[in-house]
């Protein structure tokens, strides 16, 4: 016990002033959000930065692959470019307006319109590139 902190030991916290906007934004940038057919709009066409979105499914081997790496992308571009995930089994409407006939299938906007997708699992560089391109 003598090696803990003596804050530990005493039982003593250390106070820390956070706002909570600060923290829900952060997560929010950090790791992709869950879009729905009601949020749509909303979160995506109306988003500030470049958005991916992520068609995948809960079945879907390949989705569950790739999801890590969409992760990963999320926290090295966070503030610069949002990611988003859409359940396809939740969410008929939204994908069957895209076109989203085979998963995974990533789509981006920027400015609220399509501007580029992925079809098919693919390498961590494969979704860089595509982030790339976009923020220039």
């Amino acid at each position: 016990m003598a090696n803990l902190p003596e804050n530990i030991l005493t039982g003593g916290r250390r106070r820390f002033k956070i706002n909570p906007q600060t923290i829900i934004k952060t997560n929010k940038m950090t790791k992709p959000i869950e879009v729905s057919d009601k949020t749509f709009e909303t979160e995506v066409l109306k988003s500030p930065l470049p958005i991916m979105v992520d068609f995948w499914a809960p079945w879907c081997g390949p989705c569950r692959m790739i999801a890590p790496l969409i992760e990963e992308l999320a926290a090295e571009y966070a503030g610069k470019f949002q990611f988003a995930k859409m359940n396809v089994d939740e969410n008929p409407q939204t994908p069957g307006r895209y076109q989203v006939f085979s998963i995974p299938n990533l789509k981006i906007f920027k400015n609220g319109q399509l501007v580029d997708e992925i079809v098919g699992a693919a390498p961590k560089d494969v979704f860089k590139k595509a982030v790339e391109k976009h923020l220039k």
